[in-house]
């Protein structure tokens, strides 16, 4: 989803005391150089197949070697993957939301109007990638952790602005002229008329 555009590329910033819409601005998992080694596990077992098939020793049997494989391959690519694929960090105009599991989910949102403080944490191959580790801190709740993310600095910016941004709009909100909610009627009438 894309925010609509003002002058300047700025985003539209709504009236006083109207409603905003949650926008998304970005949906990311951690990076996926963790795949990699499944990868090269996927195509080891696929070639080991390939090679020994129908060439086994005498007290093994060819339907041993699928069966062999399969195993290796739901517990080394399979389940490596889905347990990647189950952590998502998502990144609205008014939160950040953290899900992971796959049969029961464990879900943590912190809002960007409470403010919080971003650290970012990153190793030397977290570097050499572009990845990091940040960790949102608000002071009340426990830490959000988003591990090994992509594009690192971009995301720091991006959490920085949305904050900025929240807590701009909460406290123009907060000092808002009232509106009225009811028709007053006609004016009262003028003495000496």
């Amino acid at each position: 989803m894309t925010q609509p555009m003002s002058f300047a590329g700025r985003p539209l910033t709504p009236a006083p005391g109207a409603p905003t819409p949650e926008l998304r601005v970005a949906r990311l998992r951690g990076h996926a150089r963790r795949m990699a080694w499944p990868a090269l596990v996927l195509i080891a077992v696929a070639g080991a197949v390939g090679y020994f098939w129908e060439n086994l020793p005498a007290p093994l049997e060819n339907w041993m070697l699928p069966t062999a494989a399969a195993v290796i391959v739901l517990l080394l690519v399979v389940l490596p993957f889905l347990a990647w694929l189950s952590r998502t960090y998502t990144i609205t105009t008014r939160r950040v939301i953290a899900r992971s599991g796959l049969f029961t989910t464990h879900r943590t949102e912190l809002t960007h109007a409470r403010g919080y403080a971003i650290r970012e944490r990153r190793g030397p191959l977290q570097r050499l990638w572009g990845t990091g580790t940040l960790i949102l801190v608000n002071g009340v709740d426990a830490p959000l952790v988003m591990k090994d993310i992509p594009s690192i600095a971009l995301v720091h910016e991006v959490l920085a602005d949305q904050v900025e941004v929240s807590q701009i709009l909460a406290h123009r909100d907060s000092h808002a002229i009232p509106t009225i909610t009811h028709d007053p009627g006609p004016p009262p009438p003028l003495p000496g008329r």
